[in-house]
């Protein structure tokens, strides 16, 4: 007897059919049986076997609504299963696939049929899923990759700058509230919230004794801070992916502002692509509400009342609209990472 590997379930309203069928595989797999489609569906989903040989008509429901069944639930749905009957009409073996079966056994059955038909599509099966595995496992390992980079990006662009680490988690988190009170959808506000983080990536390009200066800049200083947006523009754009492209416009024009009086290339209004534009509400909020070298942090309420100024020449009048929808959760958001930033101290 060789070591049992796999389990089938069999299913079939004759007895001695269910025999035969004993008879055929109990030396080789794991046996389950049941007499109808709805005892199937149980046996399925307690022991979830690794094929099933289905009989098609049985009393109750028949085997290809059971099949039906089976793929509709996500606990079964990927156990394959062998139609197995008497009838061969075309009309019959095509229904049968459509509903979800993989293959058919025709009765009376022949033993090295059936044991030939089974062990193919357990190895099938095994392949298939071996290979699920890795992808999922080589996704998780790209992701984590993808953001331990994100982080990285995100923390050179500040290494020579006063900001803390969590400013750019902390204004992120801001963008991502904004995006959602826009009615984002969600796959756009999970990149936003990468995205956002990588915004002054272009700052490693500019000297610290610029960015730490604790007065104003003069002009030919700030002529230099303002190379930052083309820096990180020209740093991310070399990925093409859609994380890093929304990445790139973010460096490049979060300082643009609705009555085009920004920088670096004076957008103005709809020219300004609107990830931008959110991160740029965040990021001015974000400025207001922490301590920099030139000023104390603004109290919260007065930094609401300077954004909602703004609306109109720094900022797009909607999305305006959309980060006072999101005020409750900002202002919970600013705590919260206020309440970090001190246990950190």
């Amino acid at each position: 007897m060789t070591d049992i590997k796999w389990s089938v379930l069999i299913v079939d309203d004759e007895a001695n059919n269910r025999q035969i069928m004993r008879q055929i595989l109990k030396d080789t797999y794991k046996l389950f049986f049941a007499t109808d489609g709805l005892r199937a569906l149980d046996k399925a989903a307690k022991d979830k076997p690794d094929l099933i040989l289905l009989d098609v008509m049985m009393p109750g429901i028949d085997g290809f609504e059971t099949c039906l069944r089976l793929k509709a639930n996500i606990a079964t749905a990927h156990i394959p299963v062998i139609f197995v009957t008497s009838s061969v009409e075309i009309e019959s073996e095509s229904r049968g696939f459509d509903v979800g079966g993989i293959d058919y056994i025709f009765k009376p059955v022949s033993p090295s049929v059936v044991l030939h038909r089974v062990a193919a599509h357990l190895e099938l099966f095994y392949q298939k899923r071996l290979c699920e595995e890795t992808v999922i496992k080589r996704t998780k390992e790209l992701l984590e990759s993808q953001q331990t980079s994100i982080f990285m990006l995100g923390k050179a662009g500040h290494y020579n700058d006063t900001d803390t680490g969590s400013h750019i988690w902390r204004m992120a988190s801001f963008s991502v509230e904004i995006a959602k009170a826009c009615g984002w959808h969600v796959d756009e506000v999970e990149k936003i919230s990468y995205a956002a983080a990588m915004h002054d990536t272009g700052k490693i390009g500019v000297p610290g004794s610029i960015l730490r200066k604790p007065a104003k800049l003069d002009p030919d200083e700030w002529a230099i801070i303002i190379t930052h947006t083309t820096i990180g523009h020209n740093i991310l754009s070399e990925s093409e992916t859609p994380l890093f492209k929304m990445s790139a416009d973010i460096a490049h024009y979060h300082h643009e502002k609705w009555n085009g009086a920004g920088y670096p290339n004076g957008l103005k209004e709809r020219e300004i692509p609107e990830s931008a534009a959110i991160v740029a509400i965040a990021d001015v909020f974000d400025a207001l509400t922490t301590v920099r070298p030139y000023k104390d942090a603004w109290p919260v309420d007065k930094a609401f009342e300077e954004i909602r100024d703004g609306a109109g020449s720094h900022f797009s009048p909607r999305l305006i609209e959309c980060f006072f929808e999101a005020e409750a959760e900002i202002r919970r958001l600013k705590h919260t990472w206020d309440q970090k930033e001190k246990q950190d101290r």
